[in-house]
């Protein structure tokens, strides 16, 4: 009987054992999925995820001083008799410096800049109208500019909608405003964010040959903070088009054909501290932002010289080799070779994004926004 009576003692301890290891165990699982869950998903996303079907490379020649007609032979393009017009379009956030940098080295050849800014962003927060008051720094390219405001969707408190979804309205309020802006059949579309930027020589050798692709994914090469920290070349988004009945602004794949090294892709290229945490909380994919010390600036600061992710993520790689391979910081290059030659005449205006300068500002840029957090 006593046996008996230890036996079941001993259950009841076991059993209370069990249940302080449960009551212990579960909330610890759920911290650990919380700050870690994404990167145990992105770590294996090999096993889940397959890669999108690779795109047809298109060689892309070019050398300072070799004649046009040269050129448009070497990728079995004739040269046409005049060029294209080019329409630039782009939606506009609060990329100051690198929209300046752009339009000054596209400038030559573009026919219309064409962009549009709203009120809010894709999360639906309030957003000052950059663009618009400064638009006297751009008052170099007003007979080029075609500007127009979207209305946006201010979130309620508690509520949610897709961020994807409110940019995809922005994205199809452009194909009016191309209209407004007098775009025609064969002009030169280019589609794409203001930090992914064609060189000059890719959008003149488009505009200027005949039996170019109606739809090329521009490759470009990919920054990230500055030129000082160059990842790779997998930016493929931007597109250029031969404009006709079937273009739709869009910033997702629409062909198999990419031309190689088009262009220059700099991410979170920004002169102050706030202008990041704005994109962080801003753009389609605020929802990387899961802890408030995210946004702190010292934190910021340091992960930019570092080379270091914002968001304490693991590269989106589709194997494990490169996966691995892009593990840790950013390797800091110091060349300083092409790159967009507005940026280098103007090294001291722009010193923020070229090698040795890291430090950004911590003033606020941004009027209405609150400082620091």
């Amino acid at each position: 009987m006593a046996t008996r009576s230890h036996r079941l003692s001993s259950r009841r301890i076991r059993l209370k054992y069990l249940i302080f290891i449960l009551l212990m165990l579960v909330p610890l699982s759920v911290i650990f999925i919380f700050n870690y869950g994404q990167k145990i998903s992105y770590f294996l996303r090999p096993l889940w995820d397959n890669p999108p079907h690779p795109f047809v490379r298109l060689p892309h020649y070019y050398a300072e001083n070799v004649s046009m007609e040269h050129l448009c032979h070497l990728h079995g393009w004739s040269l046409r008799s005049k060029p294209r017009r080019v329409f630039d379009a782009i939606i506009f956030s609060n990329e100051l410096d690198l929209l300046e940098i752009r339009w000054r080295e596209l400038y030559p050849h573009i026919w219309k800049f064409v962009i549009l800014e709203s009120h809010t962003t894709f999360t639906g927060k309030p957003k000052p109208l950059l663009f618009a008051a400064n638009r006297a720094r751009f008052a170099f390219a007003e007979n080029k500019t075609v500007h127009d405001v979207f209305s946006g969707h201010i979130a309620s408190h508690g509520s949610h909608r897709n961020p994807f979804d409110l940019e995809s309205m922005q994205r199809l309020a452009m194909n009016g405003l191309l209209q407004r802006a007098g775009i025609s059949n064969g002009d030169l579309l280019i589609m794409s964010d203001t930090d992914e930027i064609p060189s000059p020589h890719t959008v003149k050798l488009l505009q200027w040959c005949n039996g170019v692709p109606p739809v090329v994914h521009l490759e470009m090469r990919n920054y990230m903070y500055s030129f000082e920290f160059p990842v790779d070349y997998s930016s493929w988004r931007a597109t250029i088009h031969i404009y006709g009945p079937q273009s739709h602004y869009r910033h997702s794949r629409q062909t198999d054909l990419i031309f190689s090294d088009s262009g220059w892709h700099c991410s979170f290229c920004f002169r102050n501290i706030q202008d990041f945490v704005f994109k962080m909380t801003a753009y389609s994919h605020a929802d990387r932002v899961r802890r408030q010390d995210f946004l702190n600036y010292s934190r910021i600061q340091k992960l930019i010289c570092q080379g270091d992710d914002l968001f304490d993520m693991l590269p989106e790689e589709y194997t494990f080799q490169e996966l691995i391979k892009k593990m840790g910081s950013i390797p800091r290059s110091s060349s300083a070779v092409h790159l967009p030659a507005y940026l280098i005449e103007n090294a001291d205006e722009f010193r923020f994004l070229l090698p040795g300068g890291c430090v950004r500002s911590s003033e606020n840029s941004i009027p209405g926004l609150n400082k620091h957090p």
